[in-house]
């Protein structure tokens, strides 16, 4: 008789509950051991990492341009689904072979494992590492056992009794009750203390006064144009794209940065030391490389910090020296060009505050990285621990490896923000906006055109600085129909943006942003 026949549907339907739950205790107590121990990270965070480290640069940028910054809850996501899924389906055939279902458990801690040990974002030795793991598989298998040890008959079946009696559901209720107060229990463990140090640390943090301040800002600044995007964008609206699953746990108090490498004197800094230093405030313009034309990955704030070439100039840095390699609490690497960061007329900035308050802490509180004129992959690191002064010969970073320059300068790019693409709008006079960036250089124009005819100069909001974006508008006498309306900049050397489209690796998109209307009668 087959295993099928012997063991009702039912029963199977409870084995898979008790898979279910089983792999959410082992998760849950997993995760509160890796909450409870400084440097070790949680398995599925880990194998969310690995998953990100492994994979191929074209799921990365379909990622992102598929499921923006919202990527990352979407990979842990799926990550938890596998599981789920794998261990629902070991524990339905745990009911007649709980051997089985046990390799299965084991199998996975075992993957998970090899994620823990070699996570590139945990800091602790590797006996602390492996305690989560330790107790994923523990817990998980026990739990198990537990509950299927409820779904087998006393005795097996006979010719007299082909079909063993149902299981005791109030044993196997008792059972899955214990097991869920486990897995809630460690998932409570890990929410309390699963990185509230570095939150609790940033109420403590006062702005600092910066010793120069930025110029004041101009009402012909910013373009009073409804659906323009704002000349400041708010930090909860600020883009974010980075390789961190979990937000690093940095309180100031136990911050450190180490500069050393091609240098005459190491410096080894604290968050008041850092803080003792003088202080720039600056507007500067962000922009990431995964951003596609008329993309959202760009955005403009105003940055409090120390200026990079200062720390470099104090430890000195020695011939030959033509990069900085910078490293992120999680393990990531950014190579930046030395010319960049210790530039009088270029004021990267190790900062601290982003638009009158501490870094959010998902924009790397408490210290990142912010250079202007630079796509974010290699000047922009949040999180920041450790700079090495160092040659690109010498080393290779986290995304130049993966197929990206190793120098990628911000390209002069312009969007348009209104109308919306496929907007109904009414004839007669419209009004177009947007912004358009070329950091370190600066927009000079920008010109419209509709349907390929010739271009339009636009009215530009005033420059703040060659460092930011500036708003521009045009208005448009309309006629009734279907209309594309396309943009582009020009910068100070002369430059206008190209029309040949170009993807975003290596070094940053190309192209003329367009948008498609219909204008009513």
């Amino acid at each position: 008789m087959s295993d099928s026949e012997s063991y009702p549907r039912r029963d199977r339907a409870a084995g898979g509950l008790a898979g279910l739950l089983a792999g959410a205790a082992g998760l849950g107590v997993a995760e509160g051991a890796a909450a409870l121990l400084t440097g070790a990270t949680a398995p599925v965070v880990a194998v969310g990492n690995l998953a990100v480290d492994a994979a191929p640069r074209p799921v990365k940028e379909w990622a992102i341009e598929t499921f923006g910054s919202a990527d990352k809850a979407v990979l842990v996501g799926g990550v938890v689904a596998a599981v789920a899924l794998a261990v629902t389906l070991a524990g339905a055939l745990g009911v007649s072979r709980p051997r089985t279902a046990v390799a299965v458990f084991l199998g996975l801690s075992a993957v998970a494992g090899a994620a823990v040990l070699t996570d590139r974002t945990a800091g602790a030795s590797l006996p602390v590492r492996s305690v989560p793991v330790v107790a994923l598989a523990t817990t998980s298998v026990a739990a198990l056992l537990l509950l299927l040890r409820t779904l087998r008959p006393a005795a097996p079946p006979t010719a007299e009794r082909p079909a063993p009696p149902g299981f005791d559901r109030r044993a196997f209720l008792g059972a899955a009750l214990a097991v869920g107060a486990v897995a809630a229990t460690g998932g409570a463990v890990g929410r309390v203390y699963g990185g509230p140090l570095a939150a609790a640390s940033r109420l403590g943090v006062r702005v600092p006064v910066p010793d120069v301040a930025a110029p004041a800002m101009t009402e012909g600044m910013t373009l009073d144009v409804p659906g323009i995007t704002p000349y400041l964008t708010p930090n909860r609206a600020f883009y974010r794209v980075d390789t961190a699953l979990r937000v690093p746990d940095l309180p100031v108090d136990t911050w450190r940065l180490r500069v050393h490498g091609l240098v005459e004197r190491e410096l080894d800094l604290s968050f008041e030391d850092l803080l003792s230093r003088q202080l720039l405030e600056r507007r500067i313009t962000l922009t990431c490389v995964s951003n596609p034309v008329g993309g959202e990955y760009v955005g403009n704030a105003t940055w409090i910090g120390v200026p990079v070439r200062d720390l470099l100039r104090e430890a000195g840095v020695r011939a030959g020296a033509d990069a900085v390699r910078s490293t992120s609490a999680d393990g990531l690497t950014i190579g930046t060009p030395l010319s960049a960061l210790d530039d009088d007329d270029r004021d990267a900035l190790l900062a601290v505050a982003m638009n009158g308050e501490p870094l959010p802490l998902e924009h790397g509180f408490p210290v990142r990285m912010v250079t202007p004129g630079l796509y974010g992959y290699v000047s922009a690191t949040k999180w920041l621990v450790d700079l090495e002064v160092t040659r690109f010969a010498d080393f290779e970073d986290y995304w130049t490896s993966r197929g990206y320059a190793e120098q990628a300068p911000i390209k002069t790019s312009s969007r348009i923000d209104v109308p919306r693409p496929f907007a109904r709008v009414p004839a007669g006079q419209v009004t177009v906006a947007g912004v358009a960036w070329s950091q370190d250089r600066g927009v000079t124009e920008v010109e419209v055109r509709v349907d390929g005819s010739p271009w339009q100069s636009a009215r530009l909001a005033e420059p703040d600085g060659v460092d930011t974006w500036r708003q521009w508008v045009w208005d448009w006498e309309a006629t009734p129909g279907n209309h594309r309306i396309e943009v582009r900049a020009a910068d100070a050397t002369g430059y206008t943006q190209t029309s040949e489209r170009a993807p975003i690796a290596p070094d940053g998109s190309t192209g003329w942003h367009n948008v498609t209307v219909t204008v009513q009668r």
